[in-house]
């Protein structure tokens, strides 16, 4: 195929203004599982839309900011609904997003799309932006007149490469393993006055530890304002 068309080029500018971006496309042929959203029927094609990097944040804490109730329990979902859902309006497509029902398989979307794999912490990392980056919904087509071509393809898995892993010894209490993530110990140890006086201000330290995107590290204030959402029940 060849390069991404112009209405990708115009959704991605649209996105730019958020600090968002599309992060990769599907487009499902013959033979395939489609997506489905509630009773509407199949689609043709997905445009993920991500982060990738910090961008997004003074956008989005100056919506908060705003807000009379902060954004409410789930501020950052709530704004990317609001945002990606006037995208998908302006281009006549549907939205869906990670928190909310009828669940899609975002994580599956994200491998094919960006050919990504996951991390020892369960995050997809990306060769470039590593484990700087979220995926905050999809646009649905049902439609589509254009040739599409591939966005963001990622091909190289960072990990494979990376003989150190210094994400598995940077977690001062083992939750990270090569193979898994013990969510309850880690949330065990924010608990604590070593958590909340480490990764609680600064970050999760293995994730601070991998040597891959870190020009991309999110800014302090976004890293706890995810670590506190961490500890939240659920």
């Amino acid at each position: 195929m060849s390069g991404p068309s112009s209405v990708l080029t115009e959704i991605d500018a649209r996105l730019a203004g958020f600090g968002l971006s599309c992060r990769g496309v599907l487009r499902f042929g013959d033979g395939e599982p489609a997506a489905l959203l509630g009773d509407d029927g199949p689609v043709s094609v997905v445009v993920l839309v991500g982060v990738a990097g910090g961008a997004m944040w003074p956008i989005f804490s100056a919506w908060r900011e705003a807000q009379t109730d902060g954004g409410g329990a789930d501020p950052l979902d709530r704004w990317s609904k609001f945002v990606i859902g006037d995208v998908a309006a302006q281009f006549g497509a549907s939205a869906c997003y990670p928190s909310e029902p009828p669940y899609q398989p975002f994580q599956r979307w994200a491998m094919q799309a960006e050919g990504l794999k996951a991390s020892p912490l369960g995050i997809l990392i990306h060769p470039q932006y590593g484990l700087w980056h979220s995926y905050r919904g999809a646009l649905l087509f049902r439609n589509w007149g254009e040739e599409i071509g591939a966005v963001g393809k990622a091909k190289a898995h960072p990990c494979d490469r990376c003989f150190e892993k210094p994400c598995l010894s940077a977690c001062p209490v083992g939750a990270v393993l090569e193979n898994s993530f013990d969510v309850a110990r880690c949330r065990q140890h924010l608990a604590t006055v070593a958590g909340q006086g480490g990764c609680m201000v600064s970050g999760c330290l293995a994730r601070n530890a991998c040597p891959v995107g870190v020009e991309h590290r999110y800014p302090d204030a976004l890293l706890r304002f995810h670590m506190q959402a961490l500890t939240l029940p659920g």
